[in-house]
Protein backbone atom coordinates (compact mmCIF):
# COMPACT_ATOMS: atom_id res chain seq x y z
CA UNK A 1 0.00 0.00 0.00
CA UNK A 2 1.36 3.66 0.11
CA UNK A 3 0.23 5.52 2.98
CA UNK A 4 2.72 8.39 3.56
CA UNK A 5 4.83 10.13 1.09
CA UNK A 6 7.25 12.72 0.49
CA UNK A 7 7.71 15.77 -2.29
CA UNK A 8 10.56 17.88 -1.88
CA UNK A 9 11.81 18.83 -5.67
CA UNK A 10 11.87 22.05 -6.68
CA UNK A 11 9.25 23.35 -8.85
CA UNK A 12 11.68 23.68 -11.74
CA UNK A 13 12.47 20.18 -11.80
CA UNK A 14 8.29 18.95 -11.14
CA UNK A 15 7.90 21.25 -13.83
CA UNK A 16 10.86 19.44 -16.28
CA UNK A 17 9.93 15.96 -15.03
CA UNK A 18 5.93 16.02 -16.33
CA UNK A 19 6.88 18.11 -18.93
CA UNK A 20 4.39 21.33 -17.74
CA UNK A 21 3.66 24.53 -18.93
CA UNK A 22 4.60 26.16 -15.47
CA UNK A 23 6.39 25.43 -12.83
CA UNK A 24 3.50 24.64 -9.58
CA UNK A 25 2.91 27.33 -7.68
CA UNK A 26 2.56 27.35 -4.25
CA UNK A 27 4.71 24.59 -3.76
CA UNK A 28 6.59 23.54 -0.59
CA UNK A 29 8.75 20.74 0.28
CA UNK A 30 6.41 18.36 2.02
CA UNK A 31 8.35 15.50 4.33
CA UNK A 32 4.90 13.67 5.63
CA UNK A 33 2.29 13.81 2.98
CA UNK A 34 -0.79 11.87 4.82
CA UNK A 35 -4.48 11.02 3.52
CA UNK A 36 -6.94 13.56 4.11
CA UNK A 37 -4.16 16.49 2.98
CA UNK A 38 -4.02 18.22 -0.25
CA UNK A 39 -1.71 16.47 -2.93
CA UNK A 40 0.22 17.54 -6.25
CA UNK A 41 -1.78 15.91 -9.05
CA UNK A 42 -1.10 16.26 -12.92
CA UNK A 43 -4.46 15.01 -14.02
CA UNK A 44 -5.85 13.66 -17.71
CA UNK A 45 -8.39 16.85 -18.00
CA UNK A 46 -5.01 18.70 -17.99
CA UNK A 47 -1.89 17.36 -18.29
CA UNK A 48 0.47 20.15 -19.05
CA UNK A 49 -0.56 21.69 -15.60
CA UNK A 50 -0.48 20.65 -11.69
CA UNK A 51 -3.18 21.44 -9.40
CA UNK A 52 -3.69 19.63 -6.19
CA UNK A 53 -6.12 17.30 -5.06
CA UNK A 54 -6.86 15.96 -1.57
CA UNK A 55 -6.05 12.42 -0.73
CA UNK A 56 -8.92 9.76 -0.35
CA UNK A 57 -11.14 9.46 -2.87
CA UNK A 58 -14.80 10.55 -2.48
CA UNK A 59 -16.77 9.07 -5.55
CA UNK A 60 -19.19 11.01 -7.19
CA UNK A 61 -22.18 9.57 -6.62
CA UNK A 62 -21.24 8.72 -2.68
CA UNK A 63 -23.83 10.37 -0.05
CA UNK A 64 -20.91 11.93 2.31
CA UNK A 65 -17.28 12.14 2.74
CA UNK A 66 -17.35 9.07 4.79
CA UNK A 67 -15.72 6.94 2.09
CA UNK A 68 -12.61 8.89 2.10
CA UNK A 69 -10.79 7.29 4.44
CA UNK A 70 -11.06 3.85 3.01
CA UNK A 71 -10.26 4.93 -0.65
CA UNK A 72 -6.31 6.61 -0.23
CA UNK A 73 -5.58 3.59 -2.23
CA UNK A 74 -7.36 0.86 -5.02
CA UNK A 75 -6.01 -2.38 -5.86
CA UNK A 76 -4.81 -1.52 -9.90
CA UNK A 77 -6.56 -5.59 -10.38
CA UNK A 78 -10.13 -4.72 -9.82
CA UNK A 79 -10.05 -0.84 -10.76
CA UNK A 80 -11.70 -1.11 -13.82
CA UNK A 81 -14.49 -3.36 -12.31
CA UNK A 82 -15.00 -2.23 -8.42
CA UNK A 83 -17.96 0.48 -8.57
CA UNK A 84 -16.29 3.07 -7.25
CA UNK A 85 -13.23 3.24 -9.04
CA UNK A 86 -14.43 1.64 -12.72
CA UNK A 87 -15.62 5.04 -14.28
CA UNK A 88 -12.26 6.97 -12.89
CA UNK A 89 -9.97 4.16 -14.01
CA UNK A 90 -12.07 4.97 -17.48
CA UNK A 91 -11.81 8.65 -17.69
CA UNK A 92 -10.08 9.86 -14.75
CA UNK A 93 -6.39 9.27 -14.42
CA UNK A 94 -3.72 11.24 -12.61
CA UNK A 95 -0.32 11.41 -12.02
CA UNK A 96 0.83 12.06 -8.44
CA UNK A 97 4.84 13.32 -8.50
CA UNK A 98 6.83 11.64 -5.83
CA UNK A 99 10.85 11.71 -4.76
CA UNK A 100 9.96 8.50 -2.05
CA UNK A 101 6.94 7.13 -0.07
CA UNK A 102 7.23 5.67 3.27
CA UNK A 103 6.67 1.90 4.57
CA UNK A 104 6.89 0.09 8.00
CA UNK A 105 8.64 -3.48 8.00
CA UNK A 106 7.53 -5.42 10.42
CA UNK A 107 10.45 -7.26 13.17
CA UNK A 108 7.95 -9.41 15.58
CA UNK A 109 5.66 -6.67 17.30
CA UNK A 110 7.88 -3.82 16.01
CA UNK A 111 7.36 -1.90 12.69
CA UNK A 112 10.80 0.16 11.45
CA UNK A 113 9.64 3.08 8.56
CA UNK A 114 11.82 2.58 5.82
CA UNK A 115 11.92 5.34 2.90
CA UNK A 116 11.74 3.87 -0.07
CA UNK A 117 13.32 5.82 -3.25
CA UNK A 118 14.83 5.68 -6.77
CA UNK A 119 18.44 5.95 -6.99
CA UNK A 120 19.74 9.50 -6.62
CA UNK A 121 16.40 10.41 -5.32
CA UNK A 122 15.04 10.64 -8.85
CA UNK A 123 11.64 12.12 -8.72
CA UNK A 124 8.88 9.42 -10.51
CA UNK A 125 5.14 9.50 -10.71
CA UNK A 126 2.74 7.10 -9.17
CA UNK A 127 -0.70 6.29 -10.71
CA UNK A 128 -3.79 7.30 -9.10
CA UNK A 129 -7.34 8.04 -10.21
CA UNK A 130 -8.90 11.11 -9.22
CA UNK A 131 -12.83 12.41 -8.64
CA UNK A 132 -15.25 15.66 -8.31
CA UNK A 133 -17.68 14.93 -5.65
CA UNK A 134 -20.52 17.63 -4.81
CA UNK A 135 -21.79 17.95 -1.41
CA UNK A 136 -25.61 18.49 -0.42
CA UNK A 137 -24.59 22.54 -0.93
CA UNK A 138 -23.34 21.77 -4.51
CA UNK A 139 -19.98 22.60 -3.11
CA UNK A 140 -16.78 20.69 -5.32
CA UNK A 141 -14.50 18.41 -4.00
CA UNK A 142 -11.51 17.18 -6.22
CA UNK A 143 -10.16 13.94 -4.41
CA UNK A 144 -7.75 11.48 -5.41
CA UNK A 145 -6.79 7.59 -4.57
CA UNK A 146 -3.38 6.23 -5.45
CA UNK A 147 -3.46 3.09 -7.32
CA UNK A 148 -1.24 -0.47 -5.86
CA UNK A 149 -0.26 -3.31 -7.31
CA UNK A 150 1.64 -6.71 -5.83
CA UNK A 151 4.87 -5.97 -4.77
CA UNK A 152 8.08 -6.55 -6.37
CA UNK A 153 11.02 -8.95 -5.00
CA UNK A 154 12.51 -6.33 -3.02
CA UNK A 155 9.21 -4.45 -1.82
CA UNK A 156 7.91 -7.74 -0.70
CA UNK A 157 10.28 -7.37 2.44
CA UNK A 158 8.51 -4.37 3.62
CA UNK A 159 5.19 -5.20 2.36
CA UNK A 160 2.76 -7.43 -0.05
CA UNK A 161 1.73 -4.00 -2.21
CA UNK A 162 3.33 -1.05 -3.64
CA UNK A 163 2.27 2.13 -5.90
CA UNK A 164 2.21 1.69 -9.06
CA UNK A 165 4.96 3.25 -10.91
CA UNK A 166 4.53 4.70 -14.33
CA UNK A 167 7.27 5.12 -16.23
CA UNK A 168 8.27 8.51 -18.04
CA UNK A 169 7.71 7.19 -21.83
CA UNK A 170 4.15 6.10 -20.46
CA UNK A 171 2.76 9.13 -18.79
CA UNK A 172 1.35 10.91 -22.08
CA UNK A 173 -0.39 7.37 -22.31
CA UNK A 174 -1.62 7.20 -18.82
CA UNK A 175 -2.90 11.04 -19.31
CA UNK A 176 -4.47 10.50 -22.34
CA UNK A 177 -8.09 12.60 -22.01
CA UNK A 178 -9.57 9.50 -24.24
CA UNK A 179 -11.17 5.89 -22.73
CA UNK A 180 -8.19 4.02 -23.94
CA UNK A 181 -8.44 0.08 -24.05
CA UNK A 182 -8.53 -1.42 -20.78
CA UNK A 183 -6.21 -4.11 -21.71
CA UNK A 184 -3.75 -1.24 -22.57
CA UNK A 185 -4.31 0.77 -19.22
CA UNK A 186 -3.88 -2.67 -17.81
CA UNK A 187 -0.41 -3.36 -18.78
CA UNK A 188 0.81 -0.33 -16.97
CA UNK A 189 -0.05 -1.76 -13.61
CA UNK A 190 2.84 -3.82 -13.02
CA UNK A 191 5.39 -3.49 -10.52
CA UNK A 192 8.46 -1.20 -10.76
CA UNK A 193 11.51 -3.17 -11.64
CA UNK A 194 13.82 -5.22 -8.39
CA UNK A 195 16.78 -3.02 -9.05
CA UNK A 196 14.69 0.48 -9.52
CA UNK A 197 14.31 1.12 -5.67
CA UNK A 198 16.43 1.82 -3.07
CA UNK A 199 15.57 1.96 0.73
CA UNK A 200 16.95 3.34 4.33
CA UNK A 201 15.58 3.05 7.54
CA UNK A 202 14.49 6.10 9.37
CA UNK A 203 13.25 8.07 12.61
CA UNK A 204 9.67 6.63 14.42
CA UNK A 205 8.98 10.33 14.08
CA UNK A 206 7.50 9.79 10.84
CA UNK A 207 4.49 8.01 12.40
CA UNK A 208 3.42 11.18 13.91
CA UNK A 209 1.34 13.03 11.28
CA UNK A 210 2.08 16.51 12.71
CA UNK A 211 5.46 15.99 11.91
CA UNK A 212 6.88 17.18 8.71
CA UNK A 213 10.46 18.00 8.70
CA UNK A 214 13.29 17.42 6.97
CA UNK A 215 15.02 14.93 9.60
CA UNK A 216 12.23 12.69 8.94
CA UNK A 217 14.41 11.42 5.97
CA UNK A 218 17.34 11.30 7.26
CA UNK A 219 18.88 7.83 7.68
CA UNK A 220 17.77 6.96 11.38
CA UNK A 221 21.56 6.46 13.71
CA UNK A 222 19.79 7.50 16.67
CA UNK A 223 16.20 8.39 17.70
CA UNK A 224 15.21 11.96 18.08
CA UNK A 225 12.57 13.69 19.67
CA UNK A 226 10.07 15.81 17.78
Amino acid sequence: MCGRFVLTANPEVVQQAFNLSTPPAQMQPRYNIAPTQPVMVITNENPTEATYHRWGLIPSWAKDMSMASKMINARSEGAAEKPSFRAAFRRRRCLIPTDGFYEWQEHGKEKTPMFVHRPNRELYGMAGLWEIWHDPDGGELRTCTILTTEANAFMQQYHHRMPVIIHPKDYALWLSPDEEPLPILQGLMRAYEDDGLEAYPVSKAVNKVSNDLPQLMEPFTQQYLL
